[in-house]
């Protein structure tokens, strides 16, 4: 039975069932600390669980993320949620962070190995990583123990054995964290569970602290710089209430995403953008078939409506739209969109973010040229995408079951594209003396 030696409060029940897991099962001499901050300059790393066995130091992040989530680039796509940054990723910094303040305290440990590890607590939860990323530092419940007591983790130059270091970990952790007391809280909205982000963003699942029970959101929370000069603030502040602003263009539609609320943390060091928490998962996970044309319709109508009131999403990939479980459509992903005319631009952030495969010919190398056009663009690769299960290879790409319209959305000349509304209409009325169209979207609509 293992020894907890601290901690706050724990915010949910993975986080218990992890915690008692550990209590129960593990080795006498390891040391669990659970809930706690540790501070670093101006930012705090909330961490699940540190776990101190007898060959390092292990920072714990706990998901309770259900089903088959797909590991693609650096985000994950879980079934009926939206995606989310790799939890992974933003650990590893964790615990790089945390070992940079270790041997700040003491020297000595610099010899010890800080580890990182998320920990799946559904007993359905499936991690599918083909590019081998983000696995080796992820383990499911029943894993934790064996995985948490490997020795062949700890990386060269590190001891394998960290006992000798014992005394000098603990000081240094008393010196170094501090409790948390209660769930983060953003405003009104209390954090139910961080799903994972960058050194950016994070993105957490939370509920109305006044009305617990209540339908939870989705929490983007944006990092700043607080103590950069005006110019800088000021341009951070842009960049980050982008997604914010374009929605707000926006009029409720049911398939694009509602935005809720978008307000600054203490000093502007943080910013928080409060969405709707769609109940669908990524079209990223249906690309292999299953859609209904419905789907690719509703994709159409969120654009449309979009463009109809000014705003150009400019980073359209099947990440960025969700399907609910009844086969419903919404449009999300709005941080580098354009809200219309105005006098500073976000598309220089855009090289960093952008999917070749869904950028229009005209934007491959100038990103800032896009267009409404462009956004047809790659709505039509992904009709393609759906429809054959394939990426088009060029804008004439022929399948004997894509309709004239998806081809005409692939052309290489914008102004040859139809608009995201001229295609919603050609794919709603149909062409009707293409009998092998009218036997798609029999085929498509029936399911079979």
């Amino acid at each position: 039975m293992a020894e907890i030696v601290g901690g706050g409060r724990p915010v949910n029940d993975a986080e218990r069932r992890v915690i008692a897991y550990l209590r129960d099962h593990a080795p006498a001499d390891w040391l669990l600390l659970h809930n706690i901050e540790v501070p670093r300059g101006d930012d705090v790393f909330e961490v699940d669980l540190l776990v101190l066995t007898g060959h390092s130091l292990v920072v714990v992040d706990v998901k309770g993320t259900r089903g088959r989530i797909e590991v693609s680039g650096t985000r994950w796509f879980p079934p009926r949620r939206e995606a989310f940054g790799s939890p992974v990723a933003k650990l590893r910094g964790t615990a790089k962070a945390l070992k940079g303040l270790l041997v700040s305290r003491a020297t000595q440990l610099e010899r010890v190995y800080v580890d990182s590890l998320v920990v799946l607590t559904s007993p359905d939860a499936e991690l599918v990583d083909p590019g081998g990323r983000d696995s080796p530092n992820a383990a499911l419940l029943p894993e934790l123990i064996a995985t948490l007591g490997d020795t062949s983790r700890v990386r060269r130059g590190c001891s394998p054995d960290a006992r000798p270091y014992l005394t000098a970990i603990l000081d240094a952790l008393n010196q170094t964290v501090r409790r948390s007391t209660a769930p983060p809280r953003f405003g009104n909205w209390e954090v139910e569970e961080q799903l994972g982000g960058d050194v950016r963003v994070t993105e957490y699942r939370a509920f109305n602290a006044t009305l617990p029970g209540s339908e939870t959101v989705l929490l983007r929370v944006y990092q700043a710089d607080p103590l950069a000069d005006s110019a800088a603030r000021a341009a951070e502040r842009q960049r980050i209430a982008n997604a914010y602003q374009s929605l707000a263009r926006i009029p409720a539609h049911p398939c694009v995403v509602r935005s809720r609320d978008f307000f600054a943390i203490d000093d502007e060091s943080r910013f928080v953008l409060v969405l709707d928490d769609v109940h669908g998962e990524a079209l990223h996970l249906r690309l292999r078939g299953g859609v209904r044309l419905g789907v690719i319709q509703d994709l159409l109508r969120g654009l449309a409506h979009a463009h109809a009131h000014g705003v150009i999403h400019r980073a359209l990939t099947p990440a960025c739209v969700l399907v609910t479980d009844d086969g419903h459509a919404v449009l999300t992903g709005f941080d580098y969109a354009k809200p219309g005319q105005r006098d500073y631009t976000v598309a220089h952030e855009l090289g960093n973010v952008l999917d070749a495969h869904y950028v229009a010919p005209e934007c491959q190398d100038r990103p800032d040229r896009m267009t409404a056009a462009s956004d047809v663009y790659a709505a039509g690769v992904i009709a393609f995408q759906l429809l054959t299960g394939e990426l088009p290879t060029s804008a004439d790409a022929s399948g004997a079951d894509v309709p004239d319209v998806v081809r005409r959305m692939l052309d290489h000349s914008p102004a040859k594209r139809p608009s995201a509304a001229e295609a919603l209409d050609a794919l709603q009325v149909g062409v009707p003396h293409e009998s092998r169209f009218r036997r798609l979207v029999r085929r498509i609509v029936s399911g079979s």
